[in-house]
Formats: C-alpha cells, sequence, structure tokens
C-alpha cells in the first residue's frame, strides 16, 4: 500500500489509492470468497498498535481518516488475523523507523504490516504471529496459519 508520509500530494494519492483497492477488492471476493490480503499497509490501525499513539496522531500511517479506512475495511467482511488471535498483545511491532537506529531496540515500533483473510478462512485460522527477532529490514514478517477443512 502506498505511504503518504512524503507530503500532501502523496497523502492525497495514498486516500485515492485506499478508496480504489477497496472497491476492487470487494468486487473480487464476491467472485473468490476465500482471499488473503497480505502485506505492507502502512497503518497504524488502533492505539495498541503503534508505540506513541498520542505523538503521532498527525503522522501519515496513523491520521484519522487512515485508521478510518481501515475500520471499514475490517467491517466489511475482513479479519486481521493477528489480531483476532492475539486482541490483547502489546508491543506487537511489525515497522520501526530507520531514521532512529535506537527505536529498534527498544521497540518504538508500528504494527502497519497485516494478514487479512475474509471470513470463511478466518474461521479456518489455526494461528497468526510477528516474527519480530528478524532484523533484515525496518519490517519483520508477520503470518498467519489456516486448517483448511474443505
Amino acid at each position: 500500500f502506498p505511504s503518504g508520509t512524503s507530503g500532501d500530494e502523496r497523502q492525497i494519492y495514498k486516500y485515492q489509492w485506499l478508496d480504489e483497492f477497496y472497491e476492487y477488492i470487494q468486487a473480487l471476493k464476491k467472485e473468490r470468497p476465500q482471499i488473503i490480503v497480505a502485506g505492507d499497509y502502512n497503518i497504524a490501525h488502533k492505539e495498541i498498535d503503534i508505540h506513541d499513539p498520542k505523538g503521532n496522531k498527525k503522522s501519515s500511517g496513523f491520521l484519522p481518516e487512515e485508521r478510518e479506512w481501515m475500520t471499514e475495511f475490517l467491517e466489511n467482511g475482513w479479519v486481521d488475523t493477528f489480531r483476532y488471535l492475539n486482541p490483547d498483545v502489546t508491543a506487537g511491532y511489525s515497522w520501526w523507523s530507520q531514521r532512529f537506529p535506537s527505536v529498534r531496540l527498544q521497540n518504538k515500533g508500528w504494527r502497519i504490516d497485516y494478514v487479512s483473510a475474509s471470513p470463511k478462512l478466518a474461521g479456518q485460522l489455526s494461528s497468526a504471529g510477528i516474527d519480530d527477532f528478524a532484523k533484515h529490514s525496518d519490517h519483520c514478517p508477520t503470518w498467519a496459519e489456516f486448517t483448511i477443512t474443505s
């Protein structure tokens, strides 16, 4: 998903992209009811998903409009697999700014990488997590495991 961190023009593009993606994926889900959407969404959805929600309330990736988009996405037939199985996990981050190397050591991160599943698949979700020990990037792997029965 696009980042909006490089200015207003990019943030406007991000909102347009989110709206177009939402329409596309909702239509695709009607044709193919078992879908997984995984990747860097560039949105920390809830306060629990970011180390400093108050200090970042005006930061791209945690803006009210972005968070509202994520809420609408999840309320309209998508399941955040990590949060579904780990509703209260704090400091479960998947990204740390490289501008400040100490934030990774201090675990001052954001959870912006998701594995979202359509409801038909979410019912077969067996585990989900974040491998924050992987330090090859400013992101770390997120994953979900499904036990497919039919």
